[in-house]
């Protein structure tokens, strides 16, 4: 592929993150957003060649955010760094952007048994099922794996700075008409301990900020 660059929002990851980075694909340049780890996560992203980022306010919208502003490539793909997803996937996604053919590109993720808790795969059916019919996109999951260019991401002005970036990302590239499609990806069990959707009291958080999204946008 064509260089581009992978945003991975890291926040105690140590573990995942040396899977993911020794996985990431010829031509894909990783920016290890660092968000107040206190493990041996920086150490991990520097010994592979990662460009890290320090984004001192936490929320995985604020991790995204200072990953896109560090990011120089065209096109700038976003994935979680827990190993539930594989960078050797990242074509799916950035394929469609790269051969101009959408604008952008969310990865559905197709769960493997025991990757995805109950809760966050009902919160997920619930919320994606609002988005189609808020938006008419049919989109069937809000999956953390997805790609688009560089500089229509930054016009986009996202504002959200906790979950609510990936919903703010698909309802703000609606309204501006952009092509946005859904594509398949493997979504494996996560190495370590979740900080959002692995838990309860994550989920329910995450489902709130997207709940307040979906009233004002």
């Amino acid at each position: 592929m064509p260089s581009i660059d992978v945003v991975l929002p890291t926040l105690d990851e140590e573990a995942g993150l040396e899977w993911v980075l020794g996985r990431m694909p010829s031509g894909c340049r990783p920016i290890v957003v660092d968000n107040g780890s206190t493990d041996r996560s920086i150490e991990v992203a520097r010994a592979h060649g990662a460009t890290v980022v320090d984004a001192p306010r936490r929320g995985f919208g604020s991790a995204c955010w200072a990953g896109l502003v560090a990011a120089e490539a065209e096109v700038v793909a976003f994935m979680d760094a827990d190993a539930s997803l594989d960078p050797r996937d990242l074509d799916l996604v950035a394929g469609p952007v790269l051969a101009g053919e959408a604008d952008l590109v969310v990865g559905a993720r197709r769960a493997d048994r025991g990757a995805w808790p109950p809760h966050a795969r009902v919160a997920n059916r619930v919320l994606s099922h609002r988005v189609r019919r808020s938006t008419g996109l049919d989109l069937v999951d809000l999956g953390p794996m997805r790609a688009a260019r560089r500089t229509d991401l930054l016009e986009l002005g996202i504002e959200d700075r906790r979950s609510g970036w990936p919903l703010e990302m698909v309802l703000r590239a609606s309204r501006a008409r952009w092509r946005i499609i859904g594509v398949d990806v493997p979504f494996r069990p996560r190495v370590g301990r979740s900080k959002v959707t692995g838990t309860v009291r994550g989920t329910v958080t995450a489902v709130r900020d997207m709940s307040g999204l979906l009233r004002r946008i």
